[in-house]
């Protein structure tokens, strides 16, 4: 007997008896997210702002123990946070208004900071 003689495929995916050919019927919505615990928009802001920071030399870039000041990075990365402050204008709770704008005020002056050390 051969190999593909042997092999058996099983379905269990549990379709609905009754169902147009035999297809299961659409899955439920999922539960909305836990209330409490950072936003994904927040996340997002941190993602953003931890790259501005690796730009900046203030940290090392993950896998990495060597900081290097890369201002076009973070220049990019404040760049794109303020671009979300203006989109999501009005779309954000209170607690991720007070934190992108936090975020953005410390990014814009360390940039300054950074810029101003760097040999010309």
């Amino acid at each position: 007997m051969s190999e593909e003689e042997n092999f058996k495929v099983t379905d269990r995916r549990g379709r609905a008896e009754g169902t147009p050919g035999g297809a299961s019927p659409p899955p439920e919505p999922a539960a909305s997210a836990p209330t409490s615990g950072p936003s994904q928009l927040s996340s997002l802001f941190v993602l953003f702002a931890n790259s501005a920071l690796i730009g900046l030399g203030a940290v090392a870039p993950p896998g990495s123990e060597e900081r290097r000041v890369d201002l076009e990075q973070a220049r990019s990365a404040i760049d794109i946070l303020l671009m979300l402050r203006d989109k999501t204008q009005g779309n954000r709770t209170e607690p991720e208004s007070r934190l992108l704008e936090e975020i953005v005020y410390d990014l814009q002056m360390r940039f300054v900071q950074t810029a101003r050390e760097r040999p010309a």
